[in-house]
C-alpha cells in the first residue's frame, strides 16, 4: 500500500476539507517539516519511512489538529441526528418536573458568540411586568397590560388588550406527533419548513420551560425534520464544546440565508444553546432584576 492508499483510506473516514482550508496547514506542515530537518540528521523519517510519514503527517495535521488551528470547518458526525435527538429525549426525560411558584420569574442568561450578553426576567404565569435588558414588559392582567418602550411617549404605560402568556408551559403536547402538528400550526410557518421549524424549536428550549414529557416530544418531533444533519466538535455561543444538529435552509433561500445550528452536550445530550448563542444560566427568581 502506497502513501496514496493509506490517505485515501483515511479520507474515507474523516473527510477531505476544501482546499482554500488546506493552505495554511499545508505552510505549517512544510515549514515543521524543514526546521526537523534541520535539528534533527535522521531527517524525520521523510526518507527512512516516506510513505508512512507522510500519511501520518497528513493525518495527523488534517484530522487531529484543532479545526481552529488548521482552518477545517466542524465535521459531520459519525452519529445519526435522528439519534442525538432521541438521546436529548431521553435526557430531558429524566430531568425533575420542578413547577415554579406563579409570581415567580425565568430568569435567562445567553451569551452571543460576540460575547455579548442578554438577560431576561419573564413572569411565569403572564401577569407581571418583565424585563428584557433594562426595557420593561408589561404583563397582561385583568385583560389589559401597560405599553413600555415605545418610540411615542404619549403612549408609554397605556393600556392595550392582551392575553397572558406563560412562559412556564404546561399546554404542550407530550408525544412526537402532537408536537409536530402543534410546530407546523405556527403563525408563519410554512409545513415541513426546516429553518422555521428550527426556529420554532429553539424558541421552545432557549427562553421558556416545558414540562419534561413536553421537552421530549419536542426533540422527538425534532427528530421527524427531513434534512438534518449532526456536527462534531461544534461550539455554543460561549465556546462550550458539543455535538450540532443542523437544521438547512430550504432549496431557493436567500444566499445570506443561515441554518439554524442547536448544540448540545455530547455526554449528556442536554441542550446548550446554538453556534451563535448559548443559555448559560437558566432558573427561576422571586423579583424582577434579581440575580441567582
Amino acid at each position: 500500500m502506497d502513501e496514496l492508499d493509506l490517505i485515501r483510506n483515511r479520507a474515507e473516514t474523516t473527510g477531505f476539507a476544501p482546499a482554500e482550508h488546506l493552505t495554511p496547514a499545508r505552510e505549517r506542515l512544510l515549514a515543521a517539516a524543514r526546521g526537523e530537518r534541520r535539528s534533527r540528521p535522521r531527517r524525520w523519517l521523510w526518507i527512512a519511512g516516506g510513505s508512512v510519514g507522510l500519511a501520518a503527517a497528513i493525518t495527523a495535521v488534517v484530522a487531529l489538529a484543532p479545526t481552529e488551528q488548521v482552518g477545517v470547518g466542524p465535521s459531520v458526525a459519525h452519529a445519526d441526528p435522528v439519534k442525538v435527538l432521541t438521546a436529548a429525549a431521553s435526557s430531558a426525560l429524566k430531568e425533575p418536573a420542578k413547577p415554579p411558584r406563579p409570581d415567580q420569574f425565568l430568569y435567562v442568561k445567553t451569551e452571543q458568540a460576540d460575547h455579548h450578553f442578554r438577560e431576561v426576567w419573564f413572569s411565569v404565569d403572564g401577569t407581571r411586568d418583565g424585563l428584557i435588558g433594562t426595557t420593561k414588559i408589561g404583563g397582561c392582567r385583568n385583560g389589559k397590560a401597560p405599553n413600555y418602550g415605545t418610540n411615542d411617549p404619549r403612549k408609554e404605560g397605556m393600556l392595550e388588550d392582551c392575553t397572558p402568556k406563560p412562559v412556564y408551559r404546561t399546554d404542550l403536547p407530550t408525544t412526537a406527533d402532537a408536537m409536530l402538528a402543534y410546530l407546523n400550526s405556527q403563525p408563519g410557518t410554512q409545513k415541513d419548513n426546516p429553518t422555521a421549524m428550527g426556529k420554532d424549536v429553539w424558541g421552545l428550549v432557549d427562553e421558556q420551560v416545558l414540562q419534561p414529557a413536553s421537552y421530549a416530544a419536542l426533540f422527538e418531533a425534532a427528530a421527524k425534520v427531513p434534512g438534518l444533519t449532526a456536527l462534531d466538535h461544534v461550539t455554543d455561543g460561549a465556546g462550550r464544546p458539543g455535538v450540532g444538529i443542523t437544521f438547512p435552509v430550504p432549496p431557493g433561500s436567500s444566499p445570506n440565508a443561515k441554518p439554524i445550528v442547536m448544540v448540545f452536550d455530547a455526554t449528556t445530550y442536554q441542550f446548550l444553546g446554538t453556534t451563535d448563542s448559548a443559555v448559560t444560566v437558566k432558573t427561576y427568581v422571586d423579583e424582577v432584576g434579581q440575580r441567582p
